[in-house]
């Protein structure tokens, strides 16, 4: 996984991992969710991995667009 960079200092989210249809991000909490396109569509995963890469606004846009919608607790 690569270190979320947490740009504006108080992110929920430790680390993330690109998948071709998706993403596993880990919270600092240290359990990790998989996200995909079957769950969400696609252009809520192309946001999600655009907010990762950048470092800022992920843990906000999930807390505010995607919720509980995840398509797996992994651990």
């Amino acid at each position: 996984m690569k270190t979320y960079k947490n740009l504006s200092g108080n992110s929920g989210i430790k680390a993330y991992e690109l998948l071709d249809d998706g993403l596993k991000i880990q919270f600092v909490d240290d359990s990790v969710y998989l996200y995909n396109v079957a769950f969400n569509g696609e252009n809520v995963i192309k946001i999600m991995k655009a907010l990762a890469r950048k470092g800022i606004g992920l843990t906000t846009y999930i807390n505010q667009e995607v919720r509980e919608n995840f398509a797996a607790k992994l651990q």
